[in-house]
């Protein structure tokens, strides 16, 4: 068989579409981290920069999902796509790029990938059903690899109230990333997974241009460096819009669960690119963190709910 041949076979089941959205999604932090480099921008105009050229792609993404002969939205509805908007693109990347200001791309993805231990957390108090302990035992697996991956900046920054704050935010963003994943299951059957991906993206665009507007630096703006522009927007394109549609294409070829497992390949490749591309160190420490998170992680094996089926959207605060 061929290279293009089996290229061809991937994208024909879903595979192939399922590994660029993780490697767009791990590219993230990279692009943020490039843009802060770049020229001493802060965490809100960045993210406005994200967010505006993002905007048209969310609409355009909500556009090419829709069905005219889907139920009609009804004020309800736009208030959980408002608040979904609100915790899952505005509340969790305003936090992770508070937090990607004083710690590494590698510790950020390490932190923001606990986010599906929450969810169940979140889940186990919403049904009062205490957890397995096969799950329990996933759980501890997760919190020891992000310890483990912890002393890796312990050993780059030094024990610091910025490491630790950057930390709490990064922290503070999967929280807000859970929650918006558990509220997707009351609407994400009726709405659709794209149609609410492009609904939900587009609210939390206006809640962040909204927040620049009235607390961000505008003059700023003016004075930015091309590299800023540059990274901002291969941000919205590479590592937001697109990724949600192609996760999109390999959940309905491959399914959420074997789309997920793939979707592993994140935070491994944010952790070589940060590498590579930043000059971070890598050490055991974090490689031993990483592979102990993401065990825990797969370890995991969530029920099929409605939540699930919004997978396209893994990580990608």
């Amino acid at each position: 068989m061929s290279d293009w041949t089996r290229v061809r076979r991937w994208a024909q089941d879903g595979r192939l579409y399922a590994i660029l959205a993780a490697t767009g999604m791990s590219m993230k932090a990279v692009f943020v981290k490039l843009g802060y480099a770049a020229a001493p921008v802060d965490a809100l105009t960045m993210l406005a920069l994200r967010m505006g050229f993002a905007l048209p792609l969310f609409l355009g993404l909500a556009w090419m999902a829709r069905d005219p002969q889907a139920a009609r939205l009804t004020p309800k509805d736009w208030l959980h796509i408002a608040t979904l908007g609100f915790f899952g693109y505005y509340l969790a990347s305003l936090f992770d790029f508070y937090g990607l200001e004083t710690i590494t791309a590698g510790l950020e993805r390490l932190i923001l990938y606990l986010y599906p231990t929450l969810v169940l957390l979140f889940q186990v108090c919403l049904t009062k059903q205490y957890p397995s302990s096969r799950t329990l035992q996933a759980l501890g697996i997760c919190y020891l690899g992000l310890g483990v991956g912890f002393i890796h900046d312990l050993h780059v920054t030094g024990m610091s109230g910025e490491l630790l704050t950057g930390a709490a935010w990064v922290f503070a963003s999967a929280v807000a990333y859970a929650l918006y994943f558990v509220g997707t299951g009351a609407v994400v059957k009726r709405i659709g997974a794209m149609r609410l991906a492009g609904l939900a993206g587009s609210a939390s665009c206006l809640f962040v241009l909204l927040h620049f507007a009235l607390a961000g630096n505008r003059a700023a703006l003016t004075t930015l460096p091309p590299a800023v522009w540059l990274n901002s927007s291969l941000m919205a394109v590479v590592s937001t819009v697109v990724p949600i549609y192609w996760l999109s294409l390999a959940i309905a070829r491959l399914g959420a669960s074997r789309t997920a497992a793939i979707g592993n390949l994140g935070p491994v490749l944010t952790v070589f690119a940060s590498w590579l591309l930043l000059g971070e160190p890598l050490s055991v420490f974090q490689l031993g963190g990483l592979a102990l998170v993401i065990l825990g992680v797969a370890r995991l094996k969530p029920k099929a709910t409605p939540a699930a089926t919004a997978a396209p959207k893994r990580a990608s605060a």
